[in-house]
């Protein structure tokens, strides 16, 4: 493992070892299942055993790619229990999850060009603040939102891709796409090795099961809002499956063999996800699996969503986009006829408030409205680099909202805020009686605010209460979210 005052020196390219890195599987009355994923150079040794109170747990390899063996190791810690042991070395885990609770929540970790060039104090300047908190009181979950990392970048330095989507090539070889998937492979096993090797997150990561899911840049910028000649050609098609082999490797310690036991859609068209903790379901739907321009989801991900029951009190919906947002109709028109602007139009097209999705969100308005019946819900979002909340409906339905979005993603100018804050006043109500209302956070005058930030949910005596963590301005006071 490269020691930290090395750190800097070296390139992507010697990052070749990372791990532990801790996933949640489930939890119930004979403990808390887990998955620890460890990376080692091809032919290197393999990781000792995991070793609990009662148990020495081998590691199983699952892939071999990118130069890199991935070794697993399966296990449970019983209620109570400490931690576990790997290589010689203790990892605290919080295994107590009835009761008092603590759940970080970061999204948008990196930047479109040059992420990995720039300083590492200043990028995960954040990371630092949530080790900081869960110093302070451990989290127990990890959730991330979507753009674990910025693959942007990966398709540069191969003929076949350093063009595309703006240029696509019309019958590449066999041979010569055999290569891209090398290229590709490599270039995004060297942005998860950086980002899961930094400082601060090795040992977050090490004893705090992650739950995730993706968003555009863990593929590519607006995956899904280009045109359809660029996706579904021969190299948008190897990008999305490299991609997606990547996130079920490094965001799940898992293959195409595991979808069954750890996706809700068997066959893997939708990556989607539902896991149930004590008084606690968390479901978030894949947005970018089958994604078109005027698709957000197939019916792979819709019946999952759609036919969601829990006995929880509380349900988490993750949304790697946000869920309740202003209107943008007027600003996709304003953007269509301005030359400049028409470059953001797959921006705005990403969003559920888009036009091109308006009948895809008061679907899953419904859907959420339809679980609210019967527990509180509240939405989790990023992607949009700032944050702020919104809510919906009347008092007896309302459904939060909390948006916590640019983890290490550096914030856009304080006008950008504003110019969002002036649509978001004016209003908008997609269902007939449930209003959408953004509202600035608690201690904040601006309905968004432009500082990186990250959120942490805490339920005490089984009231849950959030709270964000600013850049410049520290962490709120809570909000209530009964």
């Amino acid at each position: 493992m490269i020691q930290d005052n090395e750190r800097q020196a070296v390139t992507t390219a010697d990052i070749r070892e990372a791990g532990p890195i801790l996933h949640f599987r489930s939890h119930d009355a004979a403990g808390l299942s887990l998955a620890a994923l460890s990376v080692r150079p091809e032919g290197a040794a393999a990781p000792g055993p995991v070793e609990t109170k009662t148990a020495k747990i081998a590691p199983r390899r699952i892939a071999r790619l990118a130069g890199l063996d991935f070794w697993r190791h399966d296990f449970t810690l019983a209620v109570g229990e400490d931690g576990y042991r790997l290589d010689g070395r203790l990892h605290p885990v919080a295994t107590r999850l009835e009761g008092d609770l603590r759940i970080g929540f970061v999204s948008c970790n990196g930047e479109e060009d040059g992420d990995l060039d720039r300083d590492p104090q200043e990028r995960n300047l954040m990371w630092s603040r949530l080790l900081e908190q869960h110093e302070s009181a451990p989290f127990a979950l990890l959730l991330q939102g979507g753009d674990q990392i910025y693959a942007d970048e990966a398709t540069k330095g191969h003929p076949l891709s350093e063009d595309w989507p703006d240029s696509v090539p019309s019958d590449p070889g066999a041979e010569a796409l055999e290569g891209l998937r090398a290229h590709l492979r490599d270039r995004f096993a060297r942005r998860y090795l950086r980002v899961l090797t930094a400082d601060p997150c090795e040992r977050l990561f090490a004893e705090i099961p992650a739950l995730s899911i993706w968003d555009d840049h863990d593929i590519c910028d607006g995956w899904g809002s280009q045109p359809a000649e660029s996706t579904h050609s021969a190299v948008g098609r190897l990008l999305f499956s490299v991609a997606r082999e990547m996130y079920l490797l490094f965001q799940h310690a898992a293959t195409d063999a595991d979808i069954p036991d750890l996706f809700w859609e068997p066959s893997g068209r939708n990556l989607g996800w539902r896991r149930d903790l004590p008084g606690l379901t968390i479901f978030a739907p894949d947005l970018r699996s089958q994604r078109e321009r005027r698709q957000v989801m197939g019916e792979a991900g819709w019946r999952p969503a759609e036919t969601l029951e829990s006995d929880a009190a509380h349900v988490f919906m993750v949304s790697s986009v946000p869920l309740l947002g202003p209107r943008l109709s007027l600003l996709e028109s304003v953007m269509a006829v301005i030359p400049k602007m028409q470059h953001y139009e797959d921006d705005l097209r990403d969003q559920w408030q888009s036009r091109a999705h308006r009948d895809s969100w008061r679907r899953m308005l419904g859907a959420v409205l339809r679980m609210r019946q019967k527990a509180a819900v509240t939405v989790l979002s990023g992607e949009i680099h700032l944050a702020t909340r919104a809510d919906m409906g009347p008092d007896q339905t309302r459904i939060h909202q909390l948006v916590a979005s640019g983890i290490s993603h550096r914030a856009p100018p304080r006008n950008y805020a504003r110019v969002l804050g002036w649509f978001a006043s004016l209003g908008e109500s997609p269902l007939p009686h449930h209003p959408v209302r953004i509202h600035p956070l608690p201690g904040q005058r601006r309905r968004y605010v432009a500082q990186r930030n990250f959120l942490t949910l805490q339920r005490r005596d089984g009231r849950w209460q959030a709270v964000w963590h600013l850049e410049d301005s520290g962490a709120t006071p809570g909000l209530p979210l009964d």
